[in-house]
């Protein structure tokens, strides 16, 4: 794994603990060697992010739409920052550049970017891991939400449990690491699919 990609809040929140996670993220993954690949941004969780991977030594590659570099909110302080025209475009380059996703608290943008790639794994476009790191239970409703849509029939078990969830971000990156792509299983079911 040479870089993951990092999906997270451009605000900071309401708990100390998510800036502090974070953080840790950023240490962990320089420290391992693993590069950082995220949104671009110098605000919130995502400057946490770099700035903490940078002063580890990491690497980081930001990527951002032009429109938000326009707002001031592109970090300039990280040496590779790419400027590409759309959000679409965003998130096909950061997943292009990334061998893993995680998650960490963030807000509808952060929500759009972990479903999307996650979506991707169920179509098998990709067979690259994707992680939540649950800080405080931040994503407890959600993982709650998945389970129901599996007990409803909308999401197969193998597809939820290819979402890993842990609260630690070393154990967090070791599954990561240790993840090995199943056979691709069709998403799409009918009632008799248990």
């Amino acid at each position: 794994m040479q870089r993951v990609c990092v999906f997270c809040g451009s605000s900071p929140g309401a708990r100390p603990a998510y800036a502090e996670a974070t953080a840790e993220v950023g240490r962990l993954l320089a420290g391992e060697g693993i590069g950082v690949v995220y949104g671009g941004g110098h605000v919130g969780l995502m400057g946490v992010l770099a700035d903490s991977a940078m002063a580890a030594g990491g690497e980081v590659i930001g990527v951002m739409p032009q429109a938000l570099v326009d707002r001031e909110i592109a970090h300039t302080g990280i040496a590779d920052l790419r400027v590409v025209q759309s959000m679409h475009e965003r998130k096909a380059l950061m997943a292009e550049l990334a061998d893993a996703f995680i998650a960490l608290p963030g807000g509808a943008g952060t929500l759009d970017e972990l479903f999307e790639i996650y979506t991707w794994s169920q179509l098998g476009i990709h067979t690259k891991p994707c992680g939540l790191l649950d800080v405080e239970d931040y994503w407890a409703g959600l993982v709650g939400f998945l389970d129901h849509a599996v007990r409803e029939r909308f999401l197969r078990e193998e597809h939820r449990a290819s979402l890993i969830v842990e609260r630690e971000p070393a154990r967090l990156l070791d599954r990561l690491r240790d993840h090995r792509p199943g056979a691709t299983t069709p998403k799409w079911m009918d009632r008799d699919d248990a």
